[in-house]
């Protein structure tokens, strides 16, 4: 996924969108009163929530990743825009590790001591399961660690159509929920931030798994607030889930700015 958020395209795609929301599938597709205003598309909600997201310039998020590999999570802050940093709490195969970044750089540092060293292109080499490769894939968690959660959501409305599955309760409120699916190449591609080379790469790591797509949820709610992304992975060695709950900072969160 692109490390970085992009306003702009954001910005042109709610503008088209704008101006072809008769064509979408409705976000509420349940009866309403005639006369009232059609609901406003999936596709067009989550994109508000992703360039809103993007405005902020900084979230916590909770990351979880559970699959036949096993269980692993992730928490602290992230900052992006401007600033390029964060500071989170991993926890994976290897142990607690505690992962910061600032200005591209990043450093995992576990509790034994040692310590891994990547920058954005190469963040794929500090999984526990990277090869030798420094620029190959294994499977996308440590880039989602350091991408800003509004550029995922943009991402994933661009790859397909978006369904709702109604309102739910979240975080003591409730929210829409949409989802969706997409062949891996047009997931990995939809925004156009990966190179042939490195998307070629990415869609042999799946093809290798037997996944041949991805299935996405976005949860979004009051005042088009993204609360909640999901990707879900089906292969032959079975499903891979990967939940991130996004949240404003608080108090008790680790500055990135002193961590890295």
């Amino acid at each position: 996924m692109p490390p970085a958020p992009r306003p702009a395209a954001l910005a042109a795609a709610l503008l088209l969108l704008g101006a072809t929301t008769g064509c979408s599938v409705l976000a509420a597709p349940d009866a309403r009163v005639p006369g009232d205003p059609a609901p406003v598309p999936p596709k067009q909600v989550v994109l508000t929530a992703a360039q809103g997201l993007d405005d902020t310039g900084g979230a916590r998020i909770d990351v979880v990743r559970e699959g036949p590999d096993g269980r692993r999570t992730a928490s602290g802050t992230l900052v992006w825009g401007d600033r390029d940093e964060a500071a989170l709490t991993v926890t994976d195969e290897l142990g607690t590790g505690q992962l910061t970044l600032h200005d591209g750089a990043i450093d995992l540092a576990y509790q034994d001591g040692a310590a891994k060293h990547a920058d954005r292109t190469t963040a794929e080499s500090l999984d526990p399961e990277a090869g030798p490769d420094p620029a190959g894939y294994a499977g996308g968690w440590m880039t989602t660690l350091v991408t800003d959660p509004g550029s995922r959501a943009y991402a994933m409305a661009q790859a397909n159509r978006l369904g709702s599955l109604g309102g739910e309760q979240l975080a003591g409120a409730t929210v829409a929920h949409y989802q969706g699916a997409a062949p891996v190449a047009d997931y990995f591609g939809a925004d156009g931030e990966l190179s042939p080379q490195r998307l070629a790469v990415v869609v042999d790591w799946y093809r290798q798994r037997g996944v041949a797509q991805i299935g996405y949820d976005v949860w979004v709610g009051p005042g088009r607030q993204l609360l909640r992304l999901r990707e879900t992975a089906r292969g032959s060695a079975g499903t891979t889930v990967t939940t991130t709950d996004v949240s404003s900072a608080g108090p008790g969160d680790a500055s990135p700015t002193a961590a890295g």
